[in-house]
């Protein structure tokens, strides 16, 4: 909610942050313009989510063009409760990775193992996999992308 954002950002304005680091923080998209309203020029604001179009019938989607609309440059992809929550396959995620990118928006790809997976000793497996089906969409725009 507002109450939290606000406490985030006033945390965040405190400080002290490293100029040599791009600090970014995600929110629920409802809440991107007033984040962005609120934030200084040195801390970026990143959606949670985006869809693979630009435009058509995606009731309750947002795309990477609306995220830039009100000023934001990050969107965050893969997180973990799309992936299991959500059922976002590797390819799903891919092809939203490689449209954002296209949008020219910058990308916080999220990979990683649920805890079965680490469990059963599939970590690197797993990562492995998330993270090859994501090098053709980032192609040579890995400037533009945080693995997380």
């Amino acid at each position: 909610d507002k109450n939290q954002i606000n406490e985030i950002v006033n945390n965040l304005k405190k400080g002290p942050l490293d100029p040599n680091v791009e600090i970014v923080v995600g929110v629920p998209a409802i809440y991107l313009a007033y984040v962005k309203s609120i934030l200084p020029n040195n801390i970026s604001a990143s959606a949670q989510n985006c869809w693979k179009s630009a435009k058509g019938a995606f009731t309750g989607e947002i795309s990477p063009a609306m995220i830039k609309d009100v000023g934001c440059e990050w969107v965050i992809l893969g997180h973990s409760e799309r992936r299991t929550i959500f059922g976002e396959k590797d390819d799903l995620v891919a092809e939203k990775v490689a449209h954002a990118l296209e949008s020219g928006l910058k990308v916080i790809a999220c990979i990683g193992e649920t805890l079965e997976e680490r469990e059963a000793g599939k970590t690197e497996e797993v990562v492995f996999r998330q993270t090859k089906a994501l090098v053709s969409a980032i192609g040579a725009n890995w400037d533009k992308v945080v693995l997380a």
